[in-house]
């Protein structure tokens, strides 16, 4: 296994639409080699019927709100590079867990480089992934983002491209 770094290559700081206003956090990319360490860092997530939220890495590179009927326009559908079925996207994350008001996860992923993810988003769904549905797993509405940015440039800047 290949030493952590210090920092992460890159950083999404994540924030809520209308349907979750507190929604607050970060999903932290680090690369391992030929692999990146995903580390998602959330608080102020609503409840729901399953406690179990999507996360998606989303072709488009900007979290502009849109409408409360179509939230985060802006985002594309997930980054999938080789036009694989769901659940095979390079950008399909394991669902997160609700936990109080929040949820961390900690994934290992070999389905892209963080170069490739660089200036796109990360979205968090109002409902779980059910691994199978087409095309995107039953996920429900889009209720938060994060403009995925190198990690230096992000420190300086957390919230561009929101709203």
């Amino acid at each position: 296994m290949h030493k952590r770094p210090l920092h992460p290559a890159a950083i999404a700081h994540i924030r809520g639409g209308d349907d979750a206003p507190t929604l607050a956090g970060t999903v932290r990319f680090y690369q391992f080699g030929h692999s990146v360490l995903v580390v998602t860092d959330l608080q102020g997530l609503p409840e729901n019927d399953s406690g179990f939220f999507a996360l998606h890495i989303h072709e488009g590179g900007s979290c502009n709100f849109g409408s409360v009927d179509a939230p985060f326009p802006d985002t594309g559908m997930h980054y999938n590079p080789y036009g694989e079925e769901h659940p095979r996207h390079a950008g399909d994350l394991p669902p997160l867990l609700r936990a109080g008001d929040g949820a961390y996860s900690a994934v290992l992923t070999d389905r892209f480089t963080v170069r490739d993810v660089i200036g796109r988003t990360v979205v968090v769904h109002g409902n779980g992934d059910d691994l199978h549905t087409q095309p995107s797993g039953g996920a429900g509405t889009k209720i938060a983002c994060g403009v995925i940015l190198p990690y230096n440039s992000a420190r300086s800047s957390p919230f561009r491209n929101l709203r």
